[in-house]
């Protein structure tokens, strides 16, 4: 059986070329670019609880990174390092390799360099620390949305939860749809290149991504910047054929696994943020407004214009 360190050598040596010094010492060393400033972010998937313990591993291997690209892009920050620790209930060299593959082309994708980590035998656990750089004091904050801003969306939240309820049996799909839900929730896009527009372009005041749900995520923002916001989910994709609404409400307002971006922006720059939608080919709508309130206070307005009542917001891990 290999061990921890040849596994590590076949699988994640890699070369570093934005990289000082890479893997192999007790640290890595990371030059900023000139003016730069830092974004780091750190997420964990466990199984049983952000993945199925089956899980294909060259998918789960995007994934591991994907989620973490996606709070770098929240803040507009251009990706550049990463570290990866895992635990391992055993060295299955298959499932090792197969999950680098999905892990490298993910950082290929994005021009990350793998620059360290650690391994340990355990309950299948992975953890990452994605670190990325952008102009001092232009960060997308959750802080930064301003009374009267626009809310808008990226992409179409809901998919990803709704392959969720189909694996459980909480519906049944027809084949084209499971496939682009089963692709949102295995293999999510980090919205890089959005993320890098709203900041560059000084489109957006504040930005998040929907890990958790829409509603969830909308929440933080609102809470940081002291603000409150109506929802139109008139605005928001109708149910797919053959999906309740009920169960399509929960999944795009709640459902969370998204990872697309919220993002608040004045009216003034709705034509500039329809021209980039165009410009990137990805769907950008405008779903609500931000109001003077209760921070953190929300309502939503169903499809007829009255209050659609919430029976929850988005995923909580202790609640």
């Amino acid at each position: 059986m290999a061990g921890e360190f040849d596994l590590i050598r076949r699988h994640f040596a890699r070369a570093t070329p934005a990289t000082t010094l890479g893997p192999g010492d007790d640290c890595a060393l990371l030059t900023p670019s000139p003016g730069q400033t830092l974004a780091v972010t750190t997420d964990m998937l466990v199984a049983g609880v952000h993945f199925a313990p089956d899980a294909d591993p060259e998918g789960l291997g995007w994934k591991t990174l994907a989620v973490n690209v996606s709070d770098l892009a929240a803040m507009g920050a251009k990706p550049r390092w990463a570290l990866l620790a895992g635990a391992l209930p055993n060295a299955d060299d298959d499932w090792i390799g197969a999950f680098a593959r999905g892990f490298f082309a993910c950082a290929a994708r994005y021009q990350l360099d793998l620059v360290g980590g650690d391994t340990t035998r355990g309950p299948l656990t992975l953890s990452v620390t994605a670190i990325g750089e952008l102009p001092a004091g232009l960060a997308l904050r959750r802080d930064g949305a301003r009374e009267g801003d626009d809310l808008w969306i990226s992409g179409t939240p809901g998919l990803a939860a709704l392959a969720l309820a189909a694996r459980q049996g909480r519906t049944t799909l027809p084949e084209t749809l499971r496939s682009a839900c089963d692709t949102a929730l295995d293999t999510p896009t980090p919205r890089v290149e959005l993320g890098l527009a709203l900041r560059e372009e000084h489109l957006a005041h504040a930005a998040i991504d929907v890990s958790d749900g829409l509603l969830a995520d909308l929440t933080h923002i609102l809470e940081r910047s002291a603000l409150a916001a109506e929802v139109d989910l008139g605005e928001l994709a109708p149910a797919p054929e053959g999906v309740a609404s009920a169960l399509w409400h929960d999944c795009l307002l709640a459902g969370g696994d998204d990872y697309e971006l919220l993002f608040t922006a004045p009216s003034a720059h709705r034509q500039a943020i329809t021209a980039l939608a165009k410009r990137l080919a990805l769907p950008l709508t405008r779903c609500g407004r931000l109001h003077v309130g209760t921070p953190g206070a929300l309502s939503v307005r169903d499809r007829n214009g009255d209050p659609l009542t919430l029976t929850r917001r988005g995923y909580d891990h202790f609640g």
